[in-house]
């Protein structure tokens, strides 16, 4: 029994009485909470807001004589509250001074045990999971999942690429590479024995052609040879290897080495783990005293330049393709983390079919998952070693929602699907973002060998999202402004240019000084949104700029009218580059603006499609004298009172706050006899020699 904590606007400390409970899948609390009357509809089915996955659990606290310590290792005395920091931002005070002392020692021992003690990747709950789990059906709909040769041809043809470029099955099995897929897409010239000669090395793997047929592609590095036969063998296999894709004067190469032309993934790890801490707030009086100094506070992380320097390199990509019709390839280690948020990108600027719902996930499962990124390391899963950890995946969704919030109408999907697809990182329920590889996946399935006789594990993908969410959550991963892509004739597609936006964002000036009680009570949310990023009077960033050619097309296509359906191309001037609101500051009931926000936004325009929609059905029933099917018009989940939403919806709606304790309820008597998690082992699955 424990009293989950939340600070009131008074200062006071007021509390929910209730069972907090550790498992080998998450932490929970139960308690009965006030809630607003009409409930959020935004409810996850698997995680709901008083639960955290153990991967989830990112810092631990506790609080010895009013001071803050960090929770590690063995204790020798218990904390009167424990603070947990999740991985998605929202932070959890439990006071224990109200406990028994055994109960103390069982909760704390039970999950500092679960969170910081490094696991066996057999013992993930992933696949206690997946053992017990009913047969997965597969995914319907068009989700091309990558797995089959098929998928890869369908890709080049739809992409006009299967000219020049051929999909191999050269590493069937993975007899040639285990980092490598299956099946992948190499350049017609190149033989099965060049990618088996250096374990696939040096091959240039295809990742996506436009149409004027070049290509982007991506490359594992050698690594630097102390030797120099070898060296220089490496040279000339190189050298072979581009020939297949450089023939000038037809077809130009541009080779872009991403780690020496990006931050590191050291860089980027430090960077978001100073960023994170900004919006760990543990009550109201730290928010106000960091409010003063938030721009300098962002700044300093340097987490929105990074952002910046990922989406000012996919232009620079974006131009090669476009304009100087030239194959790029992009090189890397292992070409699975920064080459997957630059090629990532440069698509969905270019593809319109990338930024439909569909399209974006099957070029996630596609770039990131089919090909290689190494999630069980970069999220930590595992909790071996944080040597690996870099939020590269976080990064790339977090350029993804810049560009959805300065084009709103180009996405089918919502900023909250970006948002649930960051939390979906830390769910064990899903196999998706829980592995290094596919070979790594595969031979899991099957208890450790790809021999497929034994019994097959029911995994669990994160794209079946009725799995999560009820059909009307689901309704708010859509963008309900999405502009769809209109079928006219060829004389009419010259009219279909809609005006840009950006004269709408703040006129670069020095801001006002802030108001007293800070710019979130005070400001609109307009206001907000331009404010959240760097220092307003900051341009342009005068180091590593733009190259010449791509100030030149950056300049030129941002002085024509946006066409929503081509080519799109991010502002990346200083107050351009934001702070991801919704993801960030939605835990933090301060940080919310009553009726404002994107929301409000919606609800206004919907209210009017709704009017039209009802307008165009009384025009259709007056000229046809049949008289047209009653139907009613599909209602949006935004359609509701915009005064009673926050600007972070659907996350939070108008935060009220218990006013006193509440007593727990009958349901959690047969829960008094829980087995001690912290002297427990955890379930083991027979995975074989993994």
């Amino acid at each position: 029994m424990v009293l989950k904590q939340v600070q009131q606007d008074d200062g006071s400390n007021r509390g929910t009485l209730g069972k907090l409970i550790c498992t080998n899948f998450r932490i929970s609390f139960l308690g009965e909470e006030s809630s607003l009357d009409d409930g959020p509809q935004f409810k996850n089915n698997i995680v709901g807001e008083n639960d955290i996955t153990l991967q989830c659990v990112d810092q631990l606290h506790g609080v010895y004589d009013e001071r803050k310590k960090p929770i590690c290792g063995q204790l020798r005395k218990y904390p009167e509250t424990i603070i947990i920091y999740c991985k998605d931002l929202r932070v959890f005070h439990f006071c224990l001074r109200y406990t028994k002392e055994e109960e103390v020692k069982r909760i704390v021992s039970g999950i500092v045990h679960q969170t910081q003690t490094p696991k066996l990747f057999k013992r993930l709950f992933l696949f206690s999971y997946a053992a017990a789990a009913p047969n997965v059906k597969e995914l319907e709909d068009q989700m091309v999942m990558f797995d089959s040769i098929k998928d890869w041809r369908q890709e080049l043809e739809r992409t006009k690429g299967n000219l020049k470029f051929k999909a191999v099955s050269a590493n069937e099995g993975y007899k040639v590479s285990k980092k490598l897929p299956a099946y992948f897409v190499v350049p017609m010239a190149v033989s099965e024995v060049n990618i088996s000669e250096y374990g696939g090395k040096g091959i240039p793997i295809w990742c996506w052609s436009c149409q004027n047929g070049a290509a982007l592609l991506k490359m594992s590095a050698f690594p630097k040879e102390q030797d120099d036969n070898i060296a220089q063998m490496h040279k000339v296999f190189l050298e072979g290897m581009y020939k297949t894709i450089d023939k000038p004067p037809y077809e130009a190469m541009k080779i872009d080495d991403l780690s020496s032309s990006l931050p590191s993934v050291q860089e980027i790890q430090i960077s978001y783990t100073r960023f994170k801490q900004l919006f760990f707030i543990d009550n109201s009086a730290d928010f106000w005293d960091t409010d003063v100094k938030w721009f300098s506070l962002v700044e300093s992380t340097n987490w929105l330049e990074i952002i910046r320097k990922c989406l000012r390199k996919a232009v620079d990509v974006v131009e090669l393709l476009e304009v100087q019709n030239a194959n790029v390839l992009l090189i890397e280690e292992n070409a699975s983390d920064l080459c997957c948020v630059i090629s990532c990108l440069v698509q969905v600027m270019m593809d319109s079919y990338c930024r439909t719902k569909l399209g974006f996930q099957s070029l996630i499962q596609k770039e990131w998952i089919v090909g290689g990124h190494a999630f069980l390391d970069r999220c930590n899963h595992l909790r071996q070693s944080d040597k690996e950890e870099a939020p590269i995946f976080l990064l790339f969704l977090d350029c993804v929602w810049q560009l959805v919030q300065q084009y709103p109408p180009a996405f089918e999907f919502s900023e909250t699907y970006l948002t649930v697809l960051s939390d979906c990182l830390y769910i064990p329920i899903f196999s998706t973002f829980f592995f290094n590889s596919q070979h790594q996946r595969d031979t899991t399935m099957y208890g450790g060998s790809l021999d497929t006789q034994g019994t097959k594990l029911s995994y669990c993908s994160v794209w079946d999202w009725s799995v999560q969410f009820e059909p009307e959550a689901q309704a708010f991963l859509n963008n309900p402004l999405y502009s769809e892509k209109p079928k006219l004739d060829r004389s009419q597609r010259k009219t279909t240019r809609f005006k840009h936006q950006r004269q709408l964002s703040l006129p670069l000036t020095p801001t006002k000084p802030p108001p007293k009680r800070g710019f979130f009570k005070e400001e609109t949310d307009q206001l907000i949104k331009n404010i959240l990023g760097k220092r307003i009077s900051k341009l342009i960033t005068s180091s590593d700029d733009l190259q010449t050619n791509s100030r030149e097309f950056y300049d030129s296509w941002h002085s024509k009218p946006v066409d929503l359906h081509g080519i799109l191309l991010p502002c990346l001037e200083g107050p351009e580059i934001k702070v991801w609101a919704q993801r960030n500051l939605r835990w933090i009931p301060e940080a919310q603006v009553p009726g404002g926000g994107t929301v409000a936004t919606a609800t206004k325009i919907l209210d009017v499609m709704e009017d039209v929609q009802g307008l165009q059905k009384k025009v259709d029933e007056k000229h046809n004298e049949m008289g047209a099917e009653e139907g009613n018009v599909e209602a949006s989940p935004f359609q509701r009172n915009p005064a009673r939403l926050s600007s972070l919806f659907p996350f939070a709606l108008l935060q009220r706050h218990s006013l006193k304790p509440v007593l727990p309820t009958s349901t959690w008597k047969n829960l008094e006899d829980e087995e001690d998690l912290a002297k427990r082992d955890d379930e083991y699955v027979e995975l074989g020699d993994v």
